[in-house]
């Protein structure tokens, strides 16, 4: 451990991990918390309970702005365990001389995501700081879901189930990036940002047996596979090339070195089912906007348990590590 907090500690990778582990898990240890899930599962099985805080820069960017990720985010975490959003909290911290008019901006999308969930906001808090006190405006959203399928979680993956992306990765970390550096395309890049709960709730109406499911947010797809190996004590063999990635990642992947899979995301998750269910998932997502290039990215196996195995196209492989360094901090 660093004696003093780096801005690596802060994105979803092996420094994130470390500092959760040697501090925050060290002194609030327990069961519920262990478990290390998207939300918490509470009251007998019957709640899930998540809260997360926004402090994007920029805070407008192509495909949303951060009162569309509080709530995407949020919620998306309560729909990986397959709860429905149902209540919401709300605390912002503005800065002094912020626009008025961007705050509604902001409460507005905020306002369409929830409708998208069926979720509303209950309670909340507004503080004001001094000018130069916080970047803008914070955000941070609570959320409880009814959960609708007990038993989906990351630490029961196991070689019955294949390893499903419901849509090209690193959107959103190449599109804030791009923000931050002035980067102009002649293409559509944005964000994927988006609420999943529509998705996992068609899914569970159709009966698919879920083992996990886990939005790719920070430390991006890398993160999730190397946090499900490790719990679940199993191998994960990603095939490179079923891995979606589109032209415009894939050239800033290329310009800047940058691996797509380390990239975040806020509307693409990742999936375990059981191998019989697999073209059936496939299929329903397809119906999707959100999930058009939802792909088979991975099988499971024995054979280097708590680790993931990239294979590419000419039969090499090489392990898939969780990302390292300050690579793009505040992308949410």
């Amino acid at each position: 451990m660093t004696k003093t907090i780096t801005l690596a500690q802060g994105n979803g990778g092996a420094e994130n991990a470390e500092l959760i582990s040697n501090i925050f898990y060290k002194h609030f240890k327990n069961e519920t918390l262990a478990k290390s899930e998207d939300a918490a599962i509470i009251e007998g099985g019957r709640l899930a309970f998540t809260t997360d805080s926004f402090t994007v820069s920029p805070i407008f960017f192509d495909g949303g702005d951060i009162g569309k990720l509080s709530i995407c985010g949020t919620c998306n975490d309560l729909a990986m365990m397959g709860a429905k959003p149902a209540y919401m909290t709300c605390a912002v911290i503005v800065e002094e001389g912020f626009s008025v008019a961007d705050l509604e901006t902001i409460v507005l999308s905020m306002k369409k995501e929830l409708e998208i969930n069926g979720a509303q906001i209950v309670c909340g808090d507004t503080k004001v700081v001094p000018r130069g006190s916080v970047d803008k405006i914070f955000i941070n959203t609570t959320g409880i879901g009814i959960v609708q399928k007990e038993g989906i979680s990351s630490n029961c993956v196991s070689e019955a189930d294949v390893i499903i992306v419901s849509d090209q990765i690193g959107r959103h970390g190449a599109t804030i990036f791009a923000a931050r550096e002035g980067m102009r395309f002649s293409s559509a890049l944005q964000s994927d940002c988006a609420s999943l709960w529509p998705l996992v709730e068609k899914l569970l109406d159709e009966g698919i047996a879920i083992t996990a499911m886990r939005d790719a947010t920070r430390g991006g797809v890398a993160a999730v596979l190397n946090e499900w190996a490790k719990q679940s004590n199993v191998c994960i063999e990603v095939n490179d090339e079923s891995l979606p990635v589109s032209d415009e990642v894939r050239g800033i992947c290329e310009i800047l070195g940058f691996e797509a899979y380390t990239l975040a995301n806020e509307g693409t998750f990742i999936l375990a089912v059981k191998s019989e269910d697999a073209q059936r998932t496939i299929d329903i997502l397809h119906r999707f906007e959100e999930a058009r290039h939802a792909a088979i990215i991975a099988q499971v196996t024995h054979q280097y348990d708590g680790r993931v195995v990239l294979l590419n196209g000419w039969g090499s492989k090489r392990f898939m590590d969780l990302p390292t360094g300050e690579l793009l901090p505040r992308i949410c």
